[in-house]
């Protein structure tokens, strides 16, 4: 991935994202909270910025509020070595997640992050959820004068999962999230999209790529790593704790696990080819880095010894034999379509 068209995409202004980014949202929220250690974590988002991960990619939900505070005790020493991405729109309550897109919402929001963060400006501020109560041009609007104010530098949006019918096949199952991208673009320039993509979660590619290529707008990869599954380091029925999303995830039941390792194993073999320490992660990885120049892959990580994996797979090339491969993978069962 040339690094220059991913800056340009992202209107970075000069900030270099890197070619991998570093998903804090494993740091303190969603999953394996017995895992969630801050000092590891700490640790992880020191080492991803020496390794040159500069883009950083949080929300104020995740904790919620917690994960941006952990990104801020980094961000206080080293914030001219970040690209600091995050969100807004969710709210977090007892049982339920809502949107909140007014525009005073946003606003206050956004000051609440800065303080969080320990910075006075976020290099892209991406709206989390459209809230089906406002208007999507009038959030877009408050986000805009974040820009105007310089509390922010860029808008991103995030896409919601290709959850549609098959009917339309994969060049349909973003078709709501692009409406709405064709009306805020009307408002303030779109910077950023982040959405899933991976080798089992390849939906984007079918729409919502191509028209973030066409427009010059940076894709950010979320997932990139089938949360977790693809790393190869998941035990088949071994279960997830109850406050783990994967728990109620039909792709991580056993019967499921169990029957996807035939994509696991496919990555293996990939990675076999390059040398004994390239790991099915590092595969996964370079497949979503190589969709285009525009794309950055954000996997979540909170322990320094991904980072350090995650990071290195900047330096892996696919060959052909390799993509073909990997397009011959079957595809993923116990979706949520």
């Amino acid at each position: 991935m040339k690094q220059g068209g991913a800056r340009k995409a992202l209107g970075a202004a000069g900030l270099d994202v890197g070619a991998v980014g570093i998903g804090c949202m494993p740091m303190s929220w969603a999953y394996t909270g017995s895992m969630q250690r801050g000092e590891e974590s700490l640790r992880a988002l020191h080492t991803a910025l020496d390794r040159g991960c500069s883009l950083v990619d949080t929300a104020d939900m995740y904790g919620p509020f917690t994960n941006e505070l952990l990104l801020g005790r980094v961000l206080k020493e080293r914030r001219a070595d970040a690209f600091v991405s995050t969100k807004v729109g969710l709210l977090v309550g007892e049982q339920h997640i809502v949107a909140n897109g007014r525009p005073g919402y946003v606003k206050r929001a956004c000051d609440a992050s800065l303080r969080r963060l320990q910075t006075d400006v976020v290099d892209l501020y991406q709206l989390h959820r459209a809230d089906p109560e406002v208007p999507v041009e009038e959030t877009w609007g408050a986000m805009a004068e974040l820009v105007s104010a310089g509390k922010v530098r860029s808008l991103g949006f995030c896409a919601v999962g290709a959850r549609g019918s098959r009917r339309g096949g994969r060049a349909a199952r973003h078709d709501g999230t692009i409406r709405q991208l064709e009306r805020v673009q009307q408002v303030f320039p779109v910077s950023a999209v982040m959405a899933e993509l991976s080798v089992w979660s390849p939906e984007a590619l079918g729409a919502l790529l191509p028209w973030c290529a066409a427009r010059g707008v940076g894709f950010l990869a979320a997932m990139p790593l089938g949360s977790g599954f693809l790393t190869g380091t998941l035990t088949t029925g071994g279960g997830f704790e109850p406050d783990d999303l994967r728990a109620r995830h039909p792709r991580f039941t056993a019967e499921m696990m169990a029957a996807n390792q035939p994509i696991v194993a496919g990555l293996r073999r990939v990675a076999a080819r390059h040398g004994e320490h390239v790991t099915p992660a590092q595969v996964a990885l370079a497949w979503v880095a190589a969709q285009g120049e525009g794309v950055v892959p954000v996997p979540g990580t909170k322990q320094e010894r991904w980072a350090l994996e995650n990071a290195a797979s900047a330096e892996l090339r696919l060959t052909a034999e390799d993509f073909a491969e990997i397009a011959g993978l079957p595809a993923a069962q116990g979706s949520w379509d």
